[in-house]
């Protein structure tokens, strides 16, 4: 492999996956956000990290309607998109690049459509496709969303990844070379890293965008080394091969805490760790089967062994450091022989198999899902249920998981951009089964009526309440056994300066520098 040179301006991110894409618009996974949205594109708002609200980006500002059914934007003027080896822009970010951006996603008629498959996960979890009735440029510097109606959401849910802007004038100048498949493969974008190369399972190579608009990044390199095991990656750090590692082992924070080289920094996660049921399957489609499988599953224990104790065990389908959580919800505490007991009332005989399917690699929320999926399947056979453990890649993991191929299933999720809506409505709901992103298959008209409703109006206590009583809901229904609630973790070498914890999971390297 080749390394960085030892520069005082480089830096190498251990990275636990490769990206599906460099396209953001097609994917839903934090190593492919890491590798493209958070270093080469930008969004028209972002999120800040410490208080989770909506803050400028590509727009400088922004209003809306009194009926709240439009969003216009102002442009940030002068923005340029980045100069590579197989694009050379001739004019400033404008509004074509947004209109372009959404265009692709929106309309079956825009040539890259379907290139990379024709499906937009987040996009479409997020009714965009039902929500966005019009997009109109004013001028170079405005650009006005006509929605279909008032949308709480609207805002935090541009802040996500699927939303980055991509330049039009790069996609016309693929298609008179008839090389479409390049915008997902070869990106531009506006953002501080321009990209270099991409060798799959080895490294992805950046220079800096001496023009990024919010001021040219500190580092001159940025290398992601991409090490799926988790002690390689570790050893990776210990000898200095990379500077920051986001994916090690609970268990060697000590470890890492007593290295006088290395600092740890954490923040409370915005995720959850879930064990998903297909309900419709059988026997997922029976409550009283998810019902024992929850009883019989010793979460706390997880948090333990998987967690080294640096987790909660959660019991919401939201994590508890977002508002409208429901503190009052009672929790499916650990009782086997009630699990017995529910087996028996549905005729399920012992030694019944079913298949667990689980990443062999490091989640944010679930740094070891095999071990977890071992943890499981020691419980289910404590009640006589066989299960065997499938290990799948990540790429082959999130394919199967999108095209839900899976019946039982572990899962997680980073929330995106700070609202419920993120989880509720992303994962549960009933549009978002066609999206890919609702694992369960659950549809639940009731609990998709009130997250619909609360999309609708902006008042926060009119919202919690609708979250609030789908919680409920999503407790009676067991569409998942909620896991845990993972607190992040950083490793840094200690010369690594300016460098922020996320609580969406992604890592941004614009102001990092070494000291």
């Amino acid at each position: 492999m080749f390394a960085l040179s030892a520069h005082a301006q480089s830096l190498i991110f251990c990275s636990e996956a490769n990206p599906q894409t460099f396209n953001p618009q097609l994917a839903t996974d934090g190593a492919t956000f890491n590798a493209s949205s958070r270093q080469i594109y930008n969004r028209l708002v972002e999120m800040d990290n410490k208080t989770m609200r909506v803050i400028p980006g590509l727009a400088k500002s922004w209003e809306t309607s009194p009926d709240g059914k439009a969003v216009t934007f102002h442009l940030r003027p002068g923005v340029k998109f980045q100069k590579t080896a197989y694009f050379s822009p001739t004019r400033d970010f404008d509004a074509d690049d947004v209109i372009f951006t959404f265009d692709r996603m929106r309309s079956p008629k825009n040539p890259f459509h379907f290139i990379g498959g024709g499906q937009y996960p987040d996009y479409e979890a997020d009714q965009m496709p039902e929500l966005i009735k019009n997009i109109e440029k004013i001028d170079d510097l405005t650009v006005r969303f006509e929605l279909t109606q008032p949308e709480a959401p609207f805002l935090a849910d541009l802040a996500m990844d699927f939303a980055s802007i991509l330049s039009k004038e790069y996609a016309d100048q693929l298609i008179r070379e008839k090389k479409l498949k390049n915008l997902d493969t070869l990106p531009v974008g506006t953002g501080p890293f321009i990209f270099k190369s991409y060798e799959r399972g080895r490294d992805i190579r950046y220079v800096a965008n001496r023009d990024y608009f919010a001021g040219a990044p500190k580092l001159n390199n940025l290398e992601f080394l991409i090490e799926p095991n988790l002690a390689a990656g570790l050893r990776d750090l210990m000898r200095g091969r990379c500077q920051i590692n986001s994916n090690f082992p609970p268990q060697t924070l000590f470890q890492i805490r007593r290295n006088p080289k290395l600092k740890v920094m954490a923040a409370p996660g915005l995720n959850l760790s879930y064990l998903a049921f297909n309900v419709e399957r059988m026997p997922f489609a029976d409550l009283k089967f998810r019902q024992a499988v929850y009883y019989a599953l010793n979460r706390a224990e997880y948090v333990k062994e998987i967690y080294s104790g640096q987790a909660e065990v959660a019991k919401n389908p939201i994590p508890p450091t977002m508002w409208s959580f429901d503190r009052t919800t009672p929790d499916y505490r650990y009782n086997p022989e009630k699990a017995k007991e529910l087996l028996r009332e549905i005729g399920i005989p012992r030694g019944f198999q079913i298949t667990l399917t689980c990443p062999n690699v490091s989640r944010p929320y679930n740094p070891d899902p095999v071990k977890m999926a071992r943890l499981i399947k020691a419980d289910l056979a404590r009640i006589g249920l066989r299960v065997k453990i499938q290990a799948l890649d990540w790429h082959t993991f999130l394919k199967k998981a999108h095209a839900g191929e899976m019946a039982f299933s572990l899962q997680g999720w980073t929330g995106d951009n700070g609202d419920p809506d993120n989880f509720l409505n992303s994962l549960l709901s009933c549009d978002s089964i066609l999206s890919g992103n609702n694992r369960a298959h659950w549809c639940n008209k009731e609990f998709s009526f009130l997250v619909d409703r609360a999309r609708v109006t902006s008042n926060v206590r009119i919202r919690t309440r609708f979250y609030k009583k789908a919680q409920k809901i999503f407790h009676q229904e067991i569409p998942w056994v909620p896991i845990a609630n993972n607190t992040i973790f950083k490793a840094l070498r200690k010369n690594v300066m300016g460098y922020e914890v996320s609580p969406f999971g992604v890592d941004n390297f614009a102001n990092v520098y070494i000291k």
